[in-house]
């Protein structure tokens, strides 16, 4: 793809606003430096932040709106306060109306999911949205959802999970046919609850041409990175990601508090400097921030509400690899292909 891609910001999202999503986008435009912006906010707030980066502001279109999503308001609450004329909702409209190609924001993710739903609708064919991530491994990365979207999931939506995931897997690794694991409490055909294993043997039956189905997989199995895609129900994700953040930051306590034990502890850190910003590297979150809504007719990313501007620098990187790699024409076509289930649907609830 040639053209630029245009970039929609919820500027007054997240715990920070305009304070860390304004200098996140200018760090991410130094690395792509053909992207482009339209910013949704308070112009008091916002307009002084973007004077001082003039780059960013040479590339950006801005429009006022005095209305923003708090962190603590319900789905529900924010839609009536919000729809129309907040700047989530407004940047979310950006992309359905194609003045952006992709949404960003670190606001109130049941709101953000909540008003996605309803401006952009779901795809034909998919019950309900998910959000993925990017998961470090040993090998490298994965991608794992459902992590926070839908609480619940019948098999169907199940299947609908692996088919998104691995589109998505095509278009972060570049592999035609990834692999796709179903979390599960064993490996076993026999282990886990029933939606689980129905789909598993509808994946397993189905052959689909776009992704490989590799069986069960165990939590362990995400941090070694043993299948390309992870699927899971929100619940269950949402618990692994939290777990998984939390052992990072209190491996990092450790390490920190071993080095200040004593002088030799710190003569050897000195020594194993280079492996130590290795490893800080590789459990530093902020480089893997942004989860993608799929299943919805237009692209959104959801960043973390506390994160830094290097964090929303990732989340927004991300979200220029999902537009210019073209993610929706390959969920289309992934969707459009896979064998959809004659099963009831079940009700799950949405995360507040």
């Amino acid at each position: 793809m040639t053209r630029s891609v245009t970039i929609a910001l919820d500027a007054m999202g997240g715990d920070h606003g305009p304070s860390i999503v304004i200098p996140g986008a200018a760090l991410m435009l130094e690395r792509r430096p053909d992207a482009r912006f339209v910013v949704f906010g308070d112009e008091k707030q916002v307009l002084p932040l973007i004077d001082q980066h003039p780059k960013l502001k040479a590339v950006t279109t801005f429009h006022h709106t005095e209305v923003s999503v708090k962190m603590d308001d319900k789905p529900s609450q924010a839609l009536r306060a919000g729809r129309y004329k907040s700047s989530m909702w407004r940047a979310i409209d950006a992309t359905k109306t194609g003045e952006a190609d992709v949404t960003v924001s670190a606001g109130n993710t049941g709101a953000l999911m909540a008003m996605s739903k309803f401006c952009l609708k779901s795809m034909a064919q998919v019950d309900r949205p998910a959000i993925a991530c990017l998961w470090p491994t040993a090998r490298g990365e994965s991608i794992v959802l459902d992590v926070g979207a839908t609480i619940g999931a019948d098999a169907r939506h199940l299947v609908d999970l692996a088919v998104m995931g691995a589109a998505m897997a095509r278009v972060v690794f570049d592999i035609d046919r990834p692999t796709v694991g179903l979390l599960n409490v064993g490996v076993e055909e026999i282990k886990g609850v029933e939606a689980v294993k129905e789909a598993g043997r509808i994946l397993r039956e189905s052959n689909l041409p776009h992704l490989s189905y590799h069986g069960f997989v165990e939590g362990d199995d995400l941090g070694k990175g043993t299948v390309d895609v992870v699927v899971t129900e929100g619940f269950t994700g949402n618990i692994a990601l939290k777990t998984a953040e939390g052992t990072a930051r209190q491996v990092a306590d450790y390490l920190r508090a071993a080095i200040n034990r004593s002088f030799m502890a710190k003569i050897g850190y000195i020594l194993a400097r280079s492996a130590f910003a290795a490893l800080r590297e590789k459990l530093d979150p902020r480089k893997s921030n942004g989860g993608v809504f799929l299943g919805l007719e237009g692209i959104v990313i959801k960043s973390h509400g506390g994160t830094d501007a290097i964090g929303f620098a990732s989340a927004a990187e991300l979200g220029y690899e999902m537009a210019r790699e073209d993610l929706m024409a390959k969920l289309r076509e992934m969707v459009a292909a896979s064998t959809r289930p004659e099963l009831p649907a079940a009700q799950p609830v949405d995360a507040e």
